[in-house]
């Protein structure tokens, strides 16, 4: 911006304009911030997984690693024993039984170091583009596989001999067939020996649908409309919609991606849309219209969205194709995410083919303005139906391929690709939402409960190497469990699941992983393993059972409904504690919940513990209740339930007694034990003192005297910092030494007792508490004449430093600030609170708790000064500490 635009002072009419702006910027970010920007979603869908298993608790977990990387292509066919992985450099055969067995074979493909240097040249990364990615594997025909690579920015493409596991021929070109880089979006299916891909197919190319074996070739059209628009593929799908057709229609595939987006809506607006696009598996093109072009191109808009709260997920990420027992019955599972890049959020819709194929019976949108804006066609149609596959009714008419259409038909659908109405999800909502999580890929399989219904699992897996297994229940996802597969997070790049092999397969860059399609040897008991809602497990009366093992299912116990019922004549073991602590002790019940979706729920002698408040003794938090200065009254039977779907199941029982009885003295052989279990612990006198000024009547008083205290004590710290490092003379900063500093003013009345007595005397002591410790400890150690000492506390004692030869005077001692007069222990503030510095923080809902104490010798109680005087008697001592020249390295 030019400077004589504004004078160098602004008016104050335009300052204070530029103010009010800013403070209403800054009053709109704060009202975002606090209405969760940039959304918030409704509870039911943000769905929390039931159990997370980290990766050291993985049952039957299988891994294949090797020198390669990249593992994103994965081949299992339901007849076969291997598993086909491609990754960066070389194709493996692993055992589908078990993948981590020694007889993986392999077949090394790599570039040449010519061709990664002319990819360098190119400006590509030699770090992880200018390598042989394998992008294609899949089956050619019942002897071979086929398979392509980027091979270095020039992509090349080999056939496989399956039976010996080698490449059969010399690789042949492979630039129409793959992309170029190993992150473009790309979807290949290879059906009866022809290959059907769709991608960015080199650097300045269009994205294209193409046929490219055997002839004739067909691709996409680009002028005058673009049928894709910046596209980025994710996934393709053939559904045989001529089985048992009453028309003769022909089968279709089906492509799903990404595209930047041409409608104009009223509603809401995105520069990126979800979409479905449609061939016919048939089409041999236009005679002159068309020539070589694809007649019978369609593609709408998947949306999946909560309109009544404004959230709309246009970034599709994966799909999956779930076949049912006819055409008209698949459904199609897709991963969305939101546009914005730096949120991490995740939805999941389902859509069903007929609906995907109603949009495409609807109205046609029509291009204006060159193509920058399309609106609904309102205008005549022409028949046969522009973009409908070759049907018996068309065959009666002379027309068996699609070279016999009219150009007026050909010429409309040129002009005309992109459907009006767009694809809901069959549930009308997102299945799932996930605020933190990116799920990548996707894999989905049928499961027969014990209540006869098919029910639909899907397996997830997320950018940081976890998978989630989930059952779709009433139009949601239910979260099984998650499973974490690495210890150091990467994405899934690929999830295959095989029923045969009952594994779930699951690539990353660094290797591949297996493991069973579900574990219910995990849940021991009987509301475990209900609760779990996993199609797979049942309770056989004794354990929890996979149901696919079971020949006879009456007996078994299984509710994926609703999760809750069938377990109320059973029993099961509860843990059972006993404990006993003194009077005024802190208890801490412990209480671990294997569910993240069960709450506790605290019983004394059967009736429900009441009040969880500072008054009411009691606090509870996810690792247990503590007992707050324990009470005899507060004696008893303590349960611990587990409430998950309105079922309390009791966890622990502890008997805990409380008495008034005081342990014994420590002895020298005790005074470094620190006790391990929570409510056994004995304060000493000091700290039961400290406890007594922490009443539950004081304690709010306290934490607010404490806040202003330690915000006073900032404010000294800052001006003494500050003076310091810019008001002192620079030849006279550095280290200071109290023994230097005695012997220059040995007029000081301190000045003898800092020379003899500095390690031991003026310290702040810090003690950490932990739940195990109340009060004082015994047994922690002092620093004394560079020995650790026992019975007191960690000091930090200013460096030694050598006392340099100097005629000049010592500096002038900064001015102390003036000292309050006080009389009692205790220190008033602006506020108008009367309360001393607390010497014990409590420890509460499971945060630790830390013991501050300042002492100004052995013999003066922590409690007998207030807070100003401690600290004028620190600067009293700095008045006498002398700085030296040359700075030294200060010790602690």
């Amino acid at each position: 911006m030019k400077e004589s635009f504004y004078p160098k002072r602004r008016p104050a009419e335009m300052r204070g304009a530029h103010f009010m702006a800013a403070m209403l910027l800054l009053l709109t970010s704060l009202c975002a911030v606090a209405n969760g920007f940039p959304f918030r979603m409704p509870l039911d869908l943000d769905v929390t997984p039931r159990v997370t298993v980290l990766s050291s608790g993985l049952k039957g977990c299988r891994r294949f690693e090797s020198s390669a990387v990249n593992y994103s292509t994965m081949l299992l066919e339901a007849d076969s024993e291997w598993l086909y992985v491609g990754a960066r450099g070389a194709v493996f055969a692993l055992n589908a039984s078990d993948i981590s067995a020694s007889s993986a074979l392999s077949i090394e493909w790599e570039a040449s170091t010519e061709q990664k240097l002319q990819c360098v040249l190119k400006g590509k990364d030699n770090k992880t583009e200018c390598f042989n990615h394998i992008r294609l594997l899949q089956r050619f025909n019942s002897t071979h596989l086929y398979m392509c690579g980027t091979h270095a920015y020039m992509p090349l493409c080999a056939y496989i001999d399956e039976k010996k596991f080698v490449m059969s021929s010399q690789p042949e070109e492979g630039k129409d067939k793959c992309p170029y880089g190993p992150m473009t979006g790309y979807t290949a299916l290879i059906l009866d020996q022809q290959i059907y891909t769709a991608s960015r197919y080199d650097f300045w190319s269009f994205p294209d649908i193409r046929r490219n074996a055997p002839s004739p070739a067909l691709k996409t059209e680009n002028a005058p409309t673009r049928w894709l628009n910046e596209a980025d593929f994710v996934g393709s799908a053939l559904v045989r919609e001529s089985l048992d057709s009453s028309n003769g229609d022909d089968d279709k595939i089906y492509f799903f991606f990404t595209e930047k987006s041409q409608e104009q809506s009223t509603t809401y607006s995105h520069s990126r849309v979800a979409r479905v696009a449609r061939i016919c598996k048939g089409d041999r093109g236009g005679h002159l219209t068309l020539q070589k072009r694809w007649t019978s191109f369609l593609k709408t808009r998947l949306t999946c969205s909560l309109p009544e709260y404004d959230f709309h997920f246009n970034m599709l990420r994966s799909i999956f194709v779930m076949h049912g027992l006819t055409p008209q019955d698949t459904l199609f599972y897709g991963i969305f995410g939101l546009e914005w890049k730096n949120v991490k959020a995740s939805a999941v819709c389902r859509f069903s083919l007929s609906e995907v194929q109603e949009a495409f019976r609807g109205p046609y949108m029509e291009s204006q303005d060159s193509g920058s804006t399309w609106k609904e066609y309102v205008g005549k149609i022409p028949e046969p139906r522009p973009g409908t596959c070759i049907t018996g009714k068309l065959r009666a008419k002379g027309m068996n391929v699609s070279t016999s259409l009219p150009d007026e038909v050909l010429d409309f659908v040129r002009r005309h690709p992109l459907m009006s109405h767009q694809v809901q999800p069959a549930d009308r909502r997102p299945l799932l939402f996930r605020r933190t999580t990116d799920y990548t890929h996707m894999a989905a399989t049928v499961v027969q409960g014990v209540d006869e219904q098919m029910y639909h699992v899907l397996y997830m897996g997320t950018d940081e190497g976890w998978l989630h297994k989930a059952v779709a229940i009433k139009g949601q996802l239910h979260i099984i469990e998650e499973l974490q597969l690495f210890e150091e997070p990467e994405p899934v790049t690929n999830v295959l699941l095989s029923t045969e092999r009952t594994s779930v397969y699951v690539s990353s860059p660094s290797g591949v992983v297996q493991l069973p399609l579900s574990n219910c040897e995990r849940y021991t008991s009987c509301y475990d393993c209900i609760f779990s809602r996993d199609p797979h497990c049942a309770w056989s009366g004794a354990e929890c059972v996979d149901v696919m093992t079971q020949s006879k299912r009456s007996s078994l116990i299984q509710d994926i409904q609703q999760g809750r019922t069938g377990c109320e004549n059973t029993g099961y073991d509860v843990v059972q504690r006993s404990r006993s602590v003194r009077v005024g002790d802190d208890v801490l019940l412990q209480c671990e919940l294997n569910s993240n979706l069960a709450t506790p729920f605290w019983t004394l002698n059967g009736g429900e513990v009441q009040g969880y408040d500072l008054n009411s003794g009691f606090r509870t938090g996810t690792d247990g209740l503590l007992i707050i200065e324990a009470r005899q009254d507060q004696s008893g039977i303590y349960t611990c339930h587990a409430v998950e779907n309105n079922i309390k199941v009791a966890i622990a029982t502890y008997n805990v007694t409380i008495s008034l009885d005081l342990p014994p003295p420590p002895t020298e052989q005790t005074r470094n034990f620190v006790p391990t279990v929570p409510g056994t612990e004995h304060p000493s006198s000091d700290g039961a003192q400290s406890l007594l000024l922490l009443s539950p009547k004081n304690m709010e008083a306290m934490y607010l005297s404490l806040i202003t205290i330690l915000g006073g004590l900032c404010v000294v710290l800052t001006v003494v910092l500050a003076y310091v490092g810019f008001c002192l003379r620079p030849d006279q900063r550095g280290k200071y030494s109290l023994r230097a500093a005695a012997a220059a003013h040995p007029s000081s009345k301190r000045s003898s007792r800092c020379r003899k007595q500095h390690r031991n005397s003026t310290h702040m002591e810090l003690k950490t508490v932990s739940s195990h410790c109340n009060g004082v400890c015994n047994g922690v150690s002092k620093l004394h004449n560079g020995d650790i000492q026992d019975g007191g506390f960690l000091q930090i004692v200013p460096g030694e430093a050598q006392t340099l030869a100097s005629n000049d005077p010592p500096p002038p001692a900064p001015p102390l600030p003036p000292t309050p007069q006080h009389t009692s222990p205790e220190c008033d503030f602006p506020n108008g609170l009367s309360a001393t510095l607390p010497s014990v923080l409590r420890r509460m809902n499971g945060n630790s708790y830390v013991l501050l104490r300042q002492s100004d010798s052995e013999n003066t109680s922590p409690l007998s000064h207030c807070f100003s005087e401690e600290l004028n008697r620190i600067l009293e001592k700095r008045k006498h500490t002398q700085l030296l020249p040359r700075p030294d390295e200060s010790s602690v």
